[in-house]
């Protein structure tokens, strides 16, 4: 999950049909600016992790930052978060 705040603006954002390296390239809606996830450390204690780099439009070489996440499934989510809220579709 990344921030979509920049400059202090709220940014939409969308699949462009593009990949790059096995990648989703993203757009926001607000500047059409392309955003691609991107490694920019080594995953050590000092490090930024992984970031959406904007590569072309008017936020080209500006990034938006991660938030910390993690990849789980229900089974071991709830027991540890029991006041998870989920959606229900119809």
């Amino acid at each position: 999950m990344y921030s979509r705040e920049i400059n202090g603006e709220i940014l939409t954002l969308a699949a462009s049909g593009w990949t790059y390296n096995f990648s989703f390239v993203l757009y926001d809606h607000e500047t059409e600016t392309m955003w691609l996830p991107v490694n920019v450390g080594d995953g050590g204690p000092n490090s930024c992790g992984c970031v959406m780099w904007g590569f072309a439009g008017p936020f080209a070489g500006r990034f938006l930052h991660a938030y910390p996440s993690s990849n789980t499934n229900w089974n071991i989510w709830w027991p540890e978060h029991p006041d998870t809220k989920i959606m229900k579709t119809e």
